[in-house]
């Protein structure tokens, strides 16, 4: 009897191991749908669905791993250490303009019930909204009021750093809200910051609608990329301006330089590494981009008035004395908050399409230019 006993508890443990063992690996084996952005994972189960967030600010030193589950879900124990947000969520609370044209896309933009610096939104949907009280201030990104926020309970927080400074999303986490970090704005392919709107999917139970219009929003910029190839011209472009006695411009495998190597346009520097910005002199610049076709977004300037004004020597690059110079600064919401900071992320497609409408007009004869505009 005593032998039975033994043997039934043995076999009691090997199974429970056994079962240990493929929970453990049927979570981990699971594959992460997330095709381009390098910064966010999501592995979806029956129940609940495992979001990593591995680089939400240049340098993190850790991952960010949570749950978002259905109200019903068993969270195996393996999981039980990281932050769980029950899902679909009521209410949201987001801390960068880039956030906002997802909620817009999914239509939940009426969840949103505060936001930090609100004159920086654009958006006429998300203003109405603002303006009839249905979004409240809550301070600045890097001082949260937190307690507006402890008192509106969100279901969730989307925080949003660029230095790994979150001592004001460590005390509302202390203080038992959710907070979840987005990384979108560090992804350097186009598609994979338009990707993160499948984070947003998940939050809201609208997975599919999030899917929909990301490949909606995929398709056009593969297709775009395509109809660039067939320019027989490659037309030479410079971009940035001068900050501070220094001209800041973007390094070649950044986000906006990926967009001129698509668009098919020889980006004068496209050859250098690093995905941040590059520091040069102003006679750098000029001695490799005088003859340059193009100018494309020149910091802040939306009138050669304010060129001249600034530094008259901008007068000495082709693409001035040509009038092809090319900015997104000039499109602007009621508040002031430029349009292309909030959306151009969400909107890859209609960046692209700018692109090849400026540098190779006679493809798109019939588009209109969206986000960019020459210079008056």
């Amino acid at each position: 009897m005593k032998k039975h006993i033994v043997f039934l508890f043995a076999s009691f443990v090997l199974i429970s191991c056994q079962q240990k063992e493929k929970n453990t690996k049927d979570i981990n084996s699971q594959e992460n749908y997330i095709r381009y952005a390098t910064g966010l994972s999501i592995q979806k189960y029956a129940d609940f669905s495992i979001v990593t967030v591995s680089n939400p600010w240049p340098s993190a030193e850790k991952n960010y791993t949570y749950i978002l589950h259905k109200q019903s879900a068993k969270i195996p124990d393996s999981l039980q250490k990281y932050t769980a947000i029950q899902v679909p969520i009521q209410s949201i609370v987001v801390t960068s303009t880039t956030h906002i044209p997802a909620l817009e896309l999914l239509e939940v933009e009426d969840k949103l019930i505060a936001f930090p610096n609100t004159d920086y939104i654009s958006s006429e949907k998300t203003r109405t909204l603002i303006e009839s009280g249905k979004i409240r201030e809550v301070g600045s990104n890097q001082s949260l009021n937190t307690e507006v926020l402890l008192d509106m309970q969100p279901d969730v927080i989307i925080g949003f750093g660029v230095d790994g400074e979150k001592k004001t999303y460590d005390n509302l986490q202390q203080n038992g809200l959710k907070i979840l970090y987005n990384g979108d704005w560090t992804e350097q392919h186009p598609l994979g910051r338009a990707e993160w709107i499948q984070l947003f999917g998940v939050l809201f139970g609208l997975e599919k609608k999030a899917d929909q219009v990301f490949k909606t929003i995929e398709k056009d910029y593969l297709e775009a990329i395509k109809l660039a190839q067939k320019a027989t011209l490659k037309p030479t472009i410079f971009s940035g301006a001068i900050y501070q006695d220094q001209w800041y411009l973007p390094q070649g495998k950044s986000w906006a330089a990926q967009f001129l190597e698509n668009a098919n346009g020889n980006y004068l520097w496209a050859a250098t590494e690093g995905t941040g910005s590059l520091s040069l002199s102003f006679e750098t610049v000029l001695e490799k981009a005088q003859n340059a076709d193009f100018w494309i977004g020149p910091g802040q300037f939306t009138s050669f008035e304010q060129l001249e004004k600034a530094n008259p020597n901008y007068k000495h690059f082709k693409a001035v004395q040509n009038k092809n110079v090319y900015s997104f600064s000039s499109k602007k919401g009621k508040t002031g908050g430029i349009i292309y900071y909030e959306l151009a992320s969400n909107r890859p497609d209609l960046v692209l399409k700018d692109l090849i409408k400026i540098l190779h007009p006679e493809l798109m004869e019939e588009y209109e230019l969206y986000f960019f505009e020459k210079l008056k």
